[in-house]
């Protein structure tokens, strides 16, 4: 087994407060609400959002992944920190024992926020992770992050 790391940065013009927010604490009723082509529900299985809480995320119609499972291992409201595990799922390629990510929202100049995101990818056997499937979930997480910034900035009282 082997754990590859990755890091990425996205920045945006909302605050780390309402972007983890609106990102994380309600993120399973905000993101299926404003991609409902890409997710259709994001449910807790086990727990409420507290580490050690499982949830299932169900995917759209076209998406080509049907299902993941997350668990959360660690929410730090104060400093804006979310840890979470995909543990089983389509997202996984029966490859990977688990991909982990670890989410933080730090201010950044001008009001808005940066969001580092260190991705760790706990490979089965020699698999070897290829760059190009790396970069493809790395742009659909930014996609998502700039779905909800684009939200906040139309909805400026929500959150």
């Amino acid at each position: 087994m082997e754990v590859l790391t990755y890091e990425s940065e996205v920045i945006t013009a909302i605050p780390p407060a309402k972007m983890f927010k609106a990102c994380i604490l309600d993120g399973d009723n905000l993101i299926p609400k404003i991609l409902a082509q890409a997710f259709k529900s994001i449910e807790y299985i086990e727990g409420n959002g507290e580490p050690g809480s499982i949830k299932k995320v169900t995917f759209g119609e076209g998406s080509q992944l049907k299902y993941m499972k997350q668990k959360v291992e660690a929410v730090d409201k104060e400093n804006f920190v979310y840890i979470y595990s995909v543990i089983e799922g389509d997202a996984l390629m029966n490859k990977l024992e688990k991909i982990t990510y670890e989410t933080k929202l730090e201010a950044f100049p001008g009001g808005g926020s940066v969001c580092k995101t260190t991705s760790k990818y706990h490979t089965i056997g020699d698999f070897e992770l290829k760059e190009e499937g790396i970069k493809a979930g790395k742009e659909k997480a930014s996609g998502i992050f700039k779905a909800i910034e684009a939200y906040l900035l139309a909805n400026p009282d929500a959150y």
